[in-house]
C-alpha cells in the first residue's frame, strides 16, 4: 500500500472545520493526519462575511482571534490543527466579468495576503517542505503554488463548482489556467477527471471515500414513529429534495403509475418541491428533515431506495454519497444514469427515464436477496477514506 509519511501537509478549501456537517476535506485531513502533521486552513473572513455574519459564534471567534483574544491555531487531535487565518480579504466576486483585469489584481492581493497568514501558521508549527493541498478553492487559492512554494501543490475537484453561477462568472477562465499549474490533479468522479485531463496530464481519478459508520447493517433499527404506518413496499429517498438536482416529474410517475407503492421523501423540501402536485397525491409521504443519525432507520425500512436525478451541469460529475449509504444497509438502489453511476452499475439500476424507474423498482423488488444484499454491502464498504487517501498517494508519488 502506497504511504506517505512524516511530510507537513497544509490544507485550504472551501469549507471550515467547524462547519457542523462532514466533507471531504475534513474527513481526508483526517486521515492525512494519521500520518502526517497537517494544518488545516479555515476559510479567511472576508469584509461581506464580517458585516452579515459578525452575531455566528464562530465568526465571533474568529474574530477575536484577529484580536489576540483567542488562539488563532486551534489543536484537534495528534498531529491535526485548525488555523483561523489573520487575513481580511477584500469582497470582489461582486465585480462582473468584463471587469476581469480589477478581479485578477484584487484577486492577486487578497491571494498575497491570505498567504502570508498561512506563512505566519507554518513557521508557528514548524512545517517545512510542504504538500499543499487545495480543496476547490478556485479564487483564493490561485497563487498559492507561487506564494507559498510547496513541494507539491495539488488542486483536488470534488463538484462541478461552474455551473453554479458565483464559481462561473470568473472561474470559467481562472479554473483552467488553475487546473493546469497545479503538480497534481484529482478528483473524486470519472467525470470531473476527464475535465482535468484537458488542462493537466497529471490527473488522477481517486474515488470517493465514504463514513459509513452510522450506516451498520449488522445494528437493529426500529422502524421510525412517522413511517410505521405507512404501507408497502415503500420507495423512498433521504436528503435535501431540491428541484434543481431532482426530478419532480420522474416521482410524480413513479406514484401515479403505482398507486399500490408508498413514495417516501425524507428532508427538507425547497420551494419548488413544497409547491409541487406531489402533495396532492395520497400515496406520497413527505416526512421532513432528520437528524443524520435517524437516517439509517429510515433508509432500512425502505423496500427500494432511489436518487432521481435530474442530469444537468450540477449533477452529472458528483458522487453521490447517498448511494453508498442506501448500498452499505443492503438495500437495492434504482438511480438516474449518470457518468458516475456507472461506477455502480453492477450494484444497482440505472434508468434513463421516468418509465425505466418503475419497471426498474419493480425487477428491484421481485428479485431481491440476501446474497445481492451481501453484495451490495461488500461493494460500499470497499468506498474507505484509507482507500480514497492510499490513491492520493499514489497520484503524488507517481508525479513526484
Amino acid at each position: 500500500m502506497s504511504l506517505i509519511r512524516n511530510r507537513d501537509i497544509v490544507i485550504i478549501g472551501l469549507q471550515q472545520w467547524y462547519t457542523p456537517i462532514g466533507s471531504n476535506c475534513k474527513n481526508i485531513a483526517l486521515q492525512f493526519a494519521r500520518h502526517n502533521r497537517v494544518l488545516y486552513v479555515n476559510s479567511p473572513l472576508d469584509r461581506r462575511t464580517i458585516l452579515k455574519q459578525k452575531d455566528d459564534p464562530n465568526i465571533s471567534y474568529h474574530l477575536r482571534t484577529l484580536q489576540k483574544k483567542e488562539p488563532s491555531i486551534v489543536p484537534v487531535e495528534e498531529n491535526l490543527w485548525a488555523y483561523y487565518p489573520s487575513a481580511v480579504l477584500e469582497s470582489i466576486n461582486w465585480l462582473p466579468a468584463k471587469a476581469r483585469p480589477l478581479f485578477s489584481w484584487l484577486n492577486k492581493r487578497n491571494n498575497r495576503k491570505f498567504a502570508a497568514s498561512i506563512k505566519e501558521a507554518i513557521t508557528a508549527l514548524g512545517f517545512s517542505d510542504v504538500i499543499l493541498f487545495n480543496d476547490n478553492d478556485i479564487f483564493r487559492g490561485f497563487y498559492m503554488k507561487e506564494l507559498l512554494n510547496p513541494a507539491t501543490y495539488i488542486y483536488y475537484s470534488r463538484d462541478y463548482l461552474l455551473g453554479v453561477d458565483y464559481w462561473k462568472k470568473h472561474g470559467e477562465k481562472l479554473e483552467p489556467e488553475h487546473i493546469a499549474k497545479a503538480d497534481v490533479a484529482l478528483a473524486n468522479s470519472p467525470y470531473l477527471t476527464d475535465i482535468l485531463k484537458k488542462y493537466n496530464s497529471n490527473s488522477f481519478y481517486v474515488g470517493q471515500g465514504c463514513d459509513l459508520s452510522l450506516f451498520d447493517v449488522t445494528r437493529q433499527y426500529a422502524v421510525p414513529a412517522d413511517l410505521a404506518n405507512i404501507k408497502g413496499p415503500r420507495i423512498g429517498y433521504v436528503g435535501s429534495l431540491n428541484a434543481h438536482r431532482l426530478d419532480l416529474g420522474i416521482i410524480e410517475h413513479i406514484a401515479r403509475e403505482k398507486k399500490d407503492w408508498s413514495v417516501v421523501l425524507v428532508g427538507p423540501e425547497d420551494e419548488y418541491f413544497q409547491r409541487s402536485v406531489l402533495h396532492q397525491l395520497p400515496n406520497v409521504y413527505f416526512l421532513g428533515r432528520k437528524e443524520l443519525k435517524e437516517l439509517p432507520a429510515y433508509i432500512k425500512a425502505f423496500d427500494v431506495c432511489i436518487n432521481p436525478q435530474q442530469v444537468n451541469v450540477l449533477t452529472v460529475g458528483n458522487y453521490p454519497l447517498k448511494i453508498d449509504e442506501y448500498l452499505a444497509l443492503g438495500k437495492p438502489v434504482v438511480a438516474t444514469a449518470t457518468r458516475t453511476m456507472e461506477y455502480f452499475d453492477s450494484h444497482t439500476y440505472l434508468a434513463r427515464n421516468a418509465n425505466e424507474y418503475v419497471t426498474f423498482i419493480s425487477k428491484a423488488l421481485s428479485e431481491d436477496t440476501p446474497a445481492l444484499q451481501e453484495q451490495r454491502i461488500a461493494f460500499a464498504r470497499s468506498h474507505s477514506w484509507e482507500n480514497s487517501v492510499t490513491a492520493i498517494y499514489e497520484a503524488i508519488l507517481n508525479t513526484a
